[in-house]
């Protein structure tokens, strides 16, 4: 899309929670007008969620799609990262980094919103650290050009299923991810009106046990693969302790009941 060298511009791209018709105008736009995508995986073998929905909404035969594997590990901050996770940073980044230097726009589609736990941020602070890195050695100064597009989020199409507010009134809402303890949880329960816990699929059991201790069972719902194919309500939480949950599971607990008009 580039003429000469002129560096090229990377777009994070938010494609929404998993209804590829929740996907923004922009997010389209920008997909249809760059030809490479480089799209991120769970595993070496298996499809990218966000190259699905993408595809579903723009053309991708004629792109340029480069998959890249980025490793669903517990990622703490402020502490060291799983090698196998940093690795997968570091060869998307050097993809992504290869094209913009020949002046080929990048677009990188991202379940959900980019700055709502998305592998996006992550590809882009490993960018700019190579980034720097090189340029140290050629003692000049340069920035990516990045655009972030946002997307509509898992727990805003979670809540739109339900026909239940995140958040109203004075409501606190706190959002929880997967990588959360129960010591910080049972705070966060006790303290917030409102509850979002992402991906809780392998932490279902334990959870229900502190909701059942807190008498807060009753006021969660479970949505699996919202949006998507095979989308499944639990209003009974209980029922789906004993199963196994899809990686893309969200927990809504809310403690106020809005007060209706008779």
């Amino acid at each position: 899309m580039k003429q000469g060298k002129q560096q090229g511009h990377l777009y994070l791209v938010g494609v929404g929670p998993g209804d590829p018709e929740l996907m923004t105008y922009k997010a389209v736009r920008v997909l249809e007008q760059t030809q490479v995508w480089v799209v991120p995986k769970a595993k070496a073998n298996g499809a990218s969620s966000a190259l699905e929905i993408a595809s579903a909404m723009v053309d991708a035969v004629a792109k340029e799609v480069l998959e890249v594997r980025f490793p669903m590990k517990k990622i703490r901050l402020g502490q060291d990262h799983d090698p196998e996770v940093q690795q997968g940073w570091q060869e998307a980044a050097k993809i992504v980094l290869a094209r913009l230097a020949q002046g080929e726009d990048v677009a990188f589609p991202t379940l959900g919103d980019p700055g709502l736990y998305s592998t996006s941020f992550y590809l882009l602070n490993t960018l700019e650290e190579m980034l720097v890195q090189s340029q140290h050695k050629q003692q000049r100064q340069q920035r990516i050009p990045v655009a972030i597009i946002p997307g509509v989020t898992a727990m805003s199409a979670c809540s739109a299923q339900l026909h239940d507010p995140l958040g109203l009134g004075d409501d606190v809402l706190s959002v929880v991810p997967a990588a959360f303890d129960d010591v910080r949880l049972r705070d966060i329960l006790l303290q917030s009106d409102a509850v979002v816990l992402m991906k809780v699929f392998r932490r279902l059991p334990a959870v229900i046990a502190l909701l059942d201790e807190l008498g807060l069972t009753d006021k969660a719902v479970l949505l699996e693969r919202c949006g998507m194919d095979g989308q499944r309500v639990y209003t009974d939480i209980r029922k789906a302790a004993d199963k196994e949950l899809h990686y893309f599971s969200t927990l809504l607990i809310r403690k106020k009941q809005i007060s209706k008009v008779v």
